[in-house]
């Protein structure tokens, strides 16, 4: 496994229960700012293997990126299972934002 992956599943790991963090985020503090979609790949292909909480990324304006909308609901529905207030997919990342130093 390529090192950038392999940060990218230890944050993704580490985002706690009631928190996100973004794509964007995650590329950064994973050692390649531009790579935001690299971070998409990582957990479509790994999410399972991983058990990744996939539900807890989301884009850089703080909404639920995935086009797909019965996947969309789910995510909608297992982050206000978390307490995230999730309103026309959209959540406040001001107040849910995960900041960790890696």
């Amino acid at each position: 496994m390529k090192p950038f992956t392999n940060r990218v599943i230890q944050i993704i790991q580490r985002i706690p229960e009631g928190k996100v963090m973004t794509y964007g985020q995650i590329a950064r503090l994973a050692g390649s700012p531009r790579a935001a979609r690299q971070v998409v790949r990582v957990l479509h292909s790994m999410s399972n293997n991983y058990s990744l909480p996939w539900h807890r990324v989301v884009n850089a304006q703080g909404q639920l990126a995935i086009k797909d909308e019965a996947s969309a609901e789910i995510q909608a529905m297992a982050l206000e299972a978390e307490g995230i207030a999730v309103i026309n997919k959209q959540i406040s990342l001001e107040r849910y934002q995960y900041h960790i130093d890696y």
